[in-house]
């Protein structure tokens, strides 16, 4: 299930790593590549230290 919904905007972007991530509630951060939100079938950001998702909102 998905922990919350982010609005791009919201989230910050790594040049070098070509990665969105987002500060995540255990400390660590939740990432989604910039490939894989063209994709649009995914707009699902994983922190890779928990198991929480949050929804990437893009317009």
């Amino acid at each position: 299930s998905v922990y919350d919904e982010v609005e791009i905007e919201d989230m910050t972007y790594d040049e070098a790593l070509q990665i969105y991530h987002y500060p995540c509630p255990c400390g660590d951060r939740f990432e989604i590549s910039i490939m894989d939100l063209r994709d649009e079938s995914n707009d699902i950001a994983v922190c890779p230290s928990c198991s929480l998702m949050i929804r990437v909102i893009f317009e």
